[in-house]
């Protein structure tokens, strides 16, 4: 892998596991709350909401410290990819029904507003930054068979 494409790589995969390990921590730190943000949403059943709020976090937690690491990083990068194409699924989601929330996504109790809209074009920046890891993952370890990296 050629300099640039390395310097791309690491940076966007050490950007990565930051943001994901944060917005673990925080949301982990009170569940409770957090259930609460997902709650806004108005799409989950009740009972599900505390569901999301009791896995996520380690969820994005488990992926940041792999990023970190620079283990696993396609599983993780497909994890989150996946998150997040349903985070902006529900943003799009919330744009359209006209409700306007935080979207909860960093700190549950933050008194600075995170609008649907703004949450959007973030996720659309953390989506940039998954495909750039996972496209230039595969050019830095080519996949072989057998390979669960």
């Amino acid at each position: 892998m050629n300099r640039l494409a390395s310097i791309i790589y690491h940076g966007s995969r050490l950007i990565l596991a930051g943001v994901f390990i944060y917005a673990g921590a925080i949301k982990g730190t009170d569940p409770v709350a957090f259930a609460g943000q997902v709650a806004n949403y108005q799409i989950l059943p009740y009972a599900w909401n505390y569901l999301v709020a009791a896995i996520l976090p380690y969820l994005e937690l488990l992926c940041g410290i792999l990023l970190l690491l620079n283990k696993r990083i396609r599983p993780a990068v497909l994890v989150l990819f996946v998150l997040n194409l349903i985070f902006m699924l529900a943003l799009s989601s919330l744009i359209v029904r006209g409700i306007d929330i935080d979207c909860g996504c960093f700190n549950p109790d933050a008194e600075a507003r995170t609008t649907p809209l703004m949450a959007l074009w973030r996720d659309a920046g953390l989506m940039l930054l998954l495909i750039s890891t996972w496209m230039l993952r595969y050019r830095q370890h080519p996949p072989e068979a057998g390979d669960g990296q």
